[in-house]
């Protein structure tokens, strides 16, 4: 019995020695990971700050964008839509065109400053051009200074440009969507992320197309320069980002090139191999592999294999887009020609676009509930393939809308109305009678983008989430180009009846209804093949985005590092134990 006591006395001393030993190592371990934490907050928060600053001056170009064309520039109304739709798709394609220039030819930061200083000189010539130097007088016969049409239009169009540039470059180096690190998200948080991340998106647009919209229309045009100042304080904050090294710098991974080339090199090995050899291969792009005679490795092809899988959903996202962008296009004409008169006060035309965002601002809680409860049951693979279904249908139900709308507009007697200096004859009817269309739009909108963003960044391995959104945004801006397409076309072949610049002269609503009947033929193609999507479940997950050796070696290290990461922190076991 005393030697079992001397032997629990030196136990328990020793126990206690390895204690005091080992609290200044965690107390080490958690002063370090607190300033951790307060770094990536602040990185987040600063991320964010860009995020809506850059928004908020993108949105306050695009909102009367249309109004400026035609009362200022002297443009018909289809060639104003072009326009707006042209910028808004060459904004959503530059972020491609920078990132693979920052992989590849420029560094980072630099192309960042670069960007910057494209974003501030076209949202500051923007202003110059909206100028009004014909109110300037030296006495009450001479003009001061004058800008002639053409010399206005070129500034115009190289401040677009520019601006374009700089959108590209922050949206794809200061704010991707991998510098909110979602690698170790679930399905739910990362639809949860993204349900949230448009909804903040959209409360931003909202304020935009209420304030600046007013401002330019209504109060003080030269207040323009609002904007301008926006982007400057957005450079400050990036600047203050880069000093602190905060920028973010994604794992190298794939590329667009390398995606591209292993489509090349597989079609060229395939067509070689009809005509000489025969083997069969699982996939034809197979044929890219090294040991089949191609020049890339197996995990760029089985990445690329997987991506390849999504193209029929990003197919049948070009001509959604393409009817989301009549918001902008051929919805704000109608609303620019019905009277904006309400209760003495005139509303601006852009302000009509809350009536779309009110909806999204609505379902996204609601959206919110549901998916909780779906993937908190039994069916933890619960897709929102019917979500993406269900907004295409409300997109074509929108432009429907938007065809019988403007032949119950143009039954009203005409009327004049002031928008920025200009008189303009427009009908009677109240714009408050086109708020379904906007409703519906909004609908799809809530419903399709942040879903379609969730299976292209979820559906695929990890180091191909970047290219996939990449491919994401390259479709979506085709829909943004052939939305304008189609309003050359419509124009043209019609001889201006199909897209009028005098609304009430034309047949607008064709071209609603021709749209509305290529929106439904979508929405059936993608209802056929949208089961390929429906099981989220993580085995048949994993076997939609290919057997990946890299990704199974990485989820063992990320085991390993979890292991030992329970065990530094387990107040459990002994040394004896951990050992």
């Amino acid at each position: 019995p005393d030697a079992e006591r001397r032997d629990a006395q030196e136990k328990g001393s020793l126990d206690h020695m390895s204690a005091k030993e080992q609290a200044p190592g965690r107390s080490d371990h958690a002063g370090k990971l607190i300033p951790q934490a307060e770094k990536k907050l602040h990185e987040a928060v600063c991320v964010l700050l860009v995020e809506l600053c850059e928004r908020f001056t993108f949105f306050g170009i695009v909102c009367n964008m249309i109004l400026f064309c035609t009362a200022k520039l002297g443009y018909r109304s289809h060639q104003a839509a072009m326009v707006n739709m042209c910028f808004v798709g060459s904004s959503t394609l530059t972020p491609v065109l920078v990132g693979w220039l920052a992989e590849y030819l420029v560094g980072r930061i630099k192309l960042v400053c670069i960007c910057m200083f494209l974003h501030f000189l076209g949202t500051a010539l923007l202003p110059v051009v909206s100028f009004p130097f014909e109110d300037v007088y030296t006495d009450t016969r001479h003009v001061l200074l004058t800008l002639p049409k053409r010399e206005q239009k070129i500034l115009f169009y190289f401040a677009l440009l520019t601006a374009s540039l700089g959108i590209g470059g922050i949206r794809a180096i200061v704010c991707p969507l991998s510098a909110y690190s979602l690698e170790d998200c679930g399905p739910k948080e990362l639809l949860s992320f993204f349900n949230w991340f448009h909804w903040l998106v959209n409360l931003n647009s909202a304020v935009v197309f209420v304030s600046i919209s007013y401002i330019q229309q209504s109060v003080a045009r030269n207040l323009g320069f609002l904007i301008p100042f926006v982007s400057g304080l957005m450079a400050m904050i990036t600047i203050h980002m880069i000093r602190g090294e905060m920028i973010y710098k994604p794992k190298a991974g794939s590329s667009l090139l390398t995606t591209f080339g292993v489509n090349f090199s597989s079609l060229k090995t395939l067509r070689v191999r009809r005509r000489f050899l025969s083997s069969a291969v699982p996939s034809w792009l197979d044929h890219a592999k090294e040991n089949h005679g191609g020049h890339y490795t197996e995990s760029q092809v089985e990445g690329t294999k997987s991506l390849t899988r999504l193209f029929p959903l990003f197919t049948f996202q070009v001509l959604y887009r393409t009817c989301i962008m009549q918001i902008p296009s051929g919805y704000y004409l109608q609303t620019m020609n019905s009277n904006l008169h309400f209760s003495g006060f005139v509303l601006p035309v852009a302000a009509m676009n809350v009536i779309s965002i009110v909806p999204l601002l609505i379902l996204v809680p609601i959206l919110e509930c549901i998916n909780s409860w779906l993937f908190s049951s039994k069916d933890t693979g619960h897709s929102p393939t019917i979500y993406i279904v269900v907004g295409h249908l409300s997109a074509a139900l929108s432009v429907v809308v938007a065809g019988f709308s403007e032949m119950h507009r143009k039954r009203f007697p005409q009327v004049e109305q002031t928008l920025s200096q200009e008189v303009l004859l427009v009908s009677s009817m109240p714009c408050f009678h086109l708020a379904p269309q906007y409703i519906l739009l909004g609908v799809a909108e809530a419903l399709v983008t942040p879903s379609c963003s969730f299976l292209s960044f979820w559906l695929v391995p990890e180091g191909m989430r970047g290219i996939s959104m990449h491919f994401l945004a390259l479709f979506n801006g085709a829909g943004c180009f052939l939305g304008a397409l189609f309003v050359q076309t419509a124009h043209a072949s019609s001889q201006g009846s199909w897209f009028p610049h005098l609304l009430h002269e034309g047949k607008l609503e064709r071209f609603f209804f021709f749209l509305a009947s290529l929106m439904m033929v979508n929405t059936l193609g993608f209802w056929t093949i949208a089961h390929r999507y429906n099981n989220l479940h993580e085995d048949c997950t994993n076997e939609f985005r290919g057997n990946l050796p890299g990704e199974n070696l990485l989820k063992h290290q990320k085991a390993i590092k979890n292991y030992h990461a329970v065990l530094e922190s387990s107040p459990i076991l002994s040394p004896m134990e951990k050992t």
